[in-house]
């Protein structure tokens, strides 16, 4: 930050998620330098403001788990109506003939429908390489750093095909040297460090079922030396752990920590099936728990633990998983599904729209290492979603940081990246939306012909 930058006050907001930025924040470079309490003015000199008395502020949703390339496979006919494994078998064969072209198409559509729906912080793993498909993180990268998107990506890998007992077909299968040397390749290329990293890095073998223990290892070996989180799958489904019992002899959790994995540099996607003893150890080590509500349901896989694995210590993010099993990439629409969700497995009392919001902000960024993002202190990165109620969903609310979530919002009116706007009166910003869609339209009919 220089002393020439200007500031920009986003003035008395409608409302705000945060108390002590009830009258806006000032926004210098791409920080927050002030958080205004309600009824005040800045202290900080003001060049600019933006009138967000029509808006409702809360930090820049952050997004913890998406499979980009799913967006080509939404409602899929023949893997509808399925549970995780017969759902994974149908489709890996589509997603073995995915190419350079449909995973740039497939990424730009995600990042842009997170962006719309006030995410700012995008995070994927991507698992399905091929021969027609190994530079997909490269792509990743570009298509971020083009939309202006801050991305926490991940180099996922399948390592045990089905002629040894796991899931994915041979086709999307490599080898652990290739996979452990392309995974330092891509965090030499691009991970960056420090506070307002725009693109940083995680290795993210898919899962128990389709990957080797030694994988396992040697990638927790690769991220401790390295620096970089780890991330996968885990206890997703009855059936993992009955595999996971069967060919390794211990539940899904004991694997884990027999890896190397249990830890604070670790975040799991879904976390479902965690008995209180396994709940006890999460938190003690401060494992992160995506939790990926749509898609839980959607698949019937059952429902996470929050607010057990929060009170027990760990991060607990939102994600709304990959667009095949939800099928959409809408982090606020993915809030509305946590808060109806929640409220069934604990009560109304106990699972309120601002823990909700507190999973798809600080915690959604605690699970990716970051305390520079999501919220609205000064000092954090300046990354803002701003809603308006001015849709007939929202007519009539009282409250109006609870009717996001009760009303269902869907789509954010302005989203700020480290102070720059990439959407504006609910559009991306420098993107032709039309041609986006059609061109993914096409590639997702391209992929299905290939069959």
């Amino acid at each position: 930050m220089t002393s020439n930058e200007q500031t920009l006050w986003i003035k008395h907001p409608l409302a705000c998620s945060e108390t002590d930025a009830a009258g806006g924040v000032v926004v210098q470079g791409s920080r927050i330098i002030e958080a205004i309490p309600a009824g005040a003015n800045p202290q900080s000199r003001v060049d600019a403001t933006f009138d967000a008395s029509r808006h409702v502020l809360l930090p820049g949703l952050v997004n913890t788990h998406h499979h980009f390339y799913q967006t080509l496979t939404r409602a899929y006919s023949p893997a509808l109506n399925k549970e995780l494994f017969p759902w994974l078998t149908t489709l890996y064969d589509v997603w073995a003939n995915l190419d350079e072209a449909q995973m740039a198409l497939a990424s730009e559509l995600a990042m842009v429908e997170l962006l719309m729906s006030g995410c700012t912080t995008v995070a994927d793993h991507h698992y399905v390489f091929s021969g027609a498909l190994t530079r997909a993180i490269d792509i990743q990268v570009e298509t971020a750093r083009r939309l202006g998107v801050r991305a926490a990506l991940t180099r996922g890998s399948m390592s045990v095909g089905r002629d040894d007992g796991g899931l994915p077909p041979q086709s999307v299968v490599q080898d652990e040297a290739t996979i452990l040397d392309e995974s330092a390749r891509l965090i030499d290329a691009y991970h960056e460090r420090g506070d307002g990293a725009m693109v940083t890095l995680a290795l993210a073998p898919c899962s128990p079922f389709s990957v080797s223990r030694e994988l396992m290892q040697e990638s927790a070996r690769l991220a401790e030396t390295r620096d970089v989180r780890l991330h996968t799958h885990l206890a997703e489904t009855e059936d993992e752990t009955a595999y996971c019992q069967r060919l390794f002899g211990m539940r899904p959790l004991d694997y884990l920590e027999a890896t190397g994995w249990l830890g604070d540099r670790t975040w799991l996607a879904h976390g479902i099936h965690f008995n209180d003893d396994e709940v006890a150890r999460l938190g003690a080590a401060g494992t992160g728990i995506a939790h990926c509500p749509s898609s839980n349901m959607v698949l019937g896989s059952g429902m996470c633990r929050t607010l057990d694995l929060e009170a027990a210590g760990c991060p607990v993010g939102l994600a709304v998983d990959g667009s095949a099993s939800n099928d959409h990439s809408n982090l606020a629409e993915e809030m509305r599904q946590a808060l109806l969700l929640g409220r069934l497995r604990y009560s109304p009392s106990q699972v309120t729209h601002d823990d909700v919001i507190r999973w798809a902000t600080r915690g959604s960024a605690a699970c990716l290492g970051r305390t520079d993002i999501g919220g609205l202190a000064p000092g954090q990165q300046a990354d803002l979603a701003l809603f308006s109620l001015d849709e007939a969903r929202f007519s009539g609310a009282d409250h109006p940081i609870a009717a996001l979530l009760l009303c269902g919002a869907h789509r954010a009116d302005r989203v700020m990246v480290a102070g720059q706007w990439r959407v504006t009166e609910g559009r991306p910003v420098d993107v032709d939306l039309d041609a986006l869609l059609a061109r993914h339209d096409e590639a997702a009919a391209a992929l299905r012909r290939a069959l």
